[in-house]
């Protein structure tokens, strides 16, 4: 039989084949077999069934048990459990991806599928001409894409806030009807790519000058598709329940479903909202509006360090902002404003710095803010005013402000997905940078581990569910999510007794551990730690 490295000089062969109509074959061979695994098929079976799965021209072509096909690589997964593999709703895998095509930390804990375009910043468009329609097109990212072959497969999301900055740029100034008919267009142009959704982040600009309005006209032609409104929304703490709000307005406006972005309750006091925001939920689906969410399994969030600075002091480019820091008629009222935002996460001590790009400030990466401040000599909000002018603005932070209890409560909610807002890291190369938060390495196994396995919080059935099918169908990724014959193979072979994440807000440059095998489009990316061919490629709604 051949060799594992015999089977990844050939596996891209069947990637290539996924795309050809599935014909179930019984060759006397076929590219993999996994054997004897316990097999979650992405529905909401709380149990798997034991059984055999047969890949072979990157689909799916058999489940059942002893299956009479004989694979170029057999996979042994007695004792451990075959699901499809998972789908990050919400990603910033693009981020390091075209420097690092193999996204290692999303590979290595089972993710075969990225979203990304979210928090209303995406790829494309990036023009605001019909003349220039074809540069930085939708279309012309996901052609990048299929060229580049990256680990797992990417899917896109119009951002909102980008389709704004072509067009109007960062003014924080409502849109003529002229600029809203050619945002109007580019939304509809980069649906017609392909695009699964369109997000927006409305703490971050230019996407926080747009008013309601706006939202719902950029969102209308989602209607027609069925593919979400994805928001980051205006505020998640003391006005999260008035964002609420305003996120069901935009959907119900626009006749679209919606899906509220990284689900939180930031701040101790503002906990106790969670079941106001769960009735609005149940209240807005009896109405008739589909609306769902997603979440990360951590109790800190990651961010810019400006976005605990007010929207209109950040109008304009970077030097707009740095220079209002010390204006007279503006100094005071943006401490006053940043000083409460740092109190009511429990003080600047929450705050940890992420990512810098000067290298005079690389040592306070990793750190708290207010130790970087103390070695320093300096405040805390003076400390972070050196940090955001010696680095143009561009701060990124980590902030510690959520509740466990919430947390499990949201991961349990039945219209709850499972996302990693974060981006995809490697322990060496262009893919480790600054000091990020652990969500890009761990997401999906800290789910199995600690809150299937440990905390009991959700059955295995349950969350491979959120993991998966509940994804695809939301997005209308068409034979993704599912682990049955005809669907493309995607599939991850896990032992649910040792999966886990290992990365730590301390040491976030640390792989998963527990995952045997990961194939995408039939091909084999991981097999007992070493990596295979990369075989991804860009997934289009039509």
């Amino acid at each position: 039989m051949p060799t594992r490295r015999d089977f990844v000089r050939t596996s891209s062969t069947a990637a290539l084949a996924a795309c050809a109509p599935f014909v179930h074959r019984r060759d006397a061979q076929v590219d993999v077999v996994i054997r004897g695994g316990s097999v979650f098929d992405g529905s909401l079976a709380a149990t798997g069934i034991e059984a055999d799965v047969a890949l072979d021209g990157g689909r799916v072509i058999a489940v059942g048990r002893r299956l009479r096909e004989a694979g170029r690589l057999e996979v042994d997964a007695r004792g451990l459990a075959v699901s499809p593999g998972f789908i990050d709703v919400h990603s910033h895998g693009d981020g390091t991806m075209f420097d690092d095509p193999n996204m290692e930390s999303m590979v290595r804990q089972g993710v075969t599928t990225v979203v990304v375009g979210q928090d209303g910043s995406s790829r494309a468009p990036r023009a605001s001409a019909d003349e220039d329609a074809d540069r930085e097109s939708m279309k012309t990212f996901f052609d990048a894409v299929d060229r580049l072959v990256p680990g797992a497969n990417v899917a896109s999301m119009v951002g909102l806030g980008t389709v704004r900055g072509a067009v109007i740029g960062n003014a924080n100034r409502e849109a003529t009807p002229a600029e809203i008919a050619r945002m109007v267009a580019l939304v509809e142009r980069s649906l017609a790519d392909g695009a699964c959704g369109a997000s927006t982040g409305l703490e971050y600009t230019p996407g926080a000058f747009a008013p309601l309005s706006e939202l719902i006209e950029l969102s209308k032609p989602l209607a027609k598709r069925r593919l979400p409104y994805s928001s980051h929304m205006r505020n998640e703490d003391d006005q999260l329940v008035e964002a609420v709000d305003e996120a069901i307005a935009v959907a119900r406006g626009a006749g679209c479903p919606l899906q509220i972005a990284h689900l939180k309750t930031q701040g101790p006091r503002n906990w106790g909202k969670l079941d106001t925001i769960f009735a609005k939920i149940a209240e807005t689906r009896a109405a008739g509006v589909d609306a769902a969410f997603d979440r990360y399994p951590y109790l800190a969030y990651q961010t810019g360090l400006s976005n605990l600075f007010p929207v209109w002091a950040r109008d304009g480019q970077p030097e707009d902002f740095l220079r209002r820091l010390d204006e007279p008629e503006t100094a005071a009222r943006i401490r006053a404003y940043a000083e409460e935002k740092a109190a009511l996460i429990g003080g600047w001590q929450n705050v940890q710095i992420s990512s810098v790009s000067n290298p005079a400030d690389k040592t306070a990466e990793g750190q708290r803010l207010n130790a970087v401040a103390a070695a320093r000599g300096l405040a805390p909000y003076e400390t972070a005013m050196a940090l955001l002018k010696g680095n143009r603005g561009s701060v990124g932070m980590v902030g510690f402000a959520m509740s466990e209890e919430n947390l499990e409560r949201i991961l349990q909610h039945p219209q709850a997905m499972v996302c990693s807002d974060g981006g995809s890291l490697a322990v060496s190369g262009p893919a480790r940078r600054g000091h990020p938060h652990p969500r890009g390495a761990g997401t999906f196994a800290r789910v199995l581990g600690r809150y299937v396995r440990e905390r009991k919080a959700l059955s295995l059935g349950a969350a491979i569910h959120k993991m998966s099918a509940l994804s695809a169908e939301r997005l209308r990724l068409a034979r993704r999510g599912y682990l049955r014959a005809g669907a493309f193979g995607d599939v991850v072979v896990f032992d649910p007794g040792t999966v886990a994440d290992t990365a730590t807000f301390e040491n976030p440059f640390q792989y998963a551990v527990g995952v045997k095998a990961v194939f995408v489009n039939g091909a084999m990316a991981l097999l007992d730690g070493e990596r295979g061919a990369r075989s991804g490629r860009a997934l289009r709604v039509t």
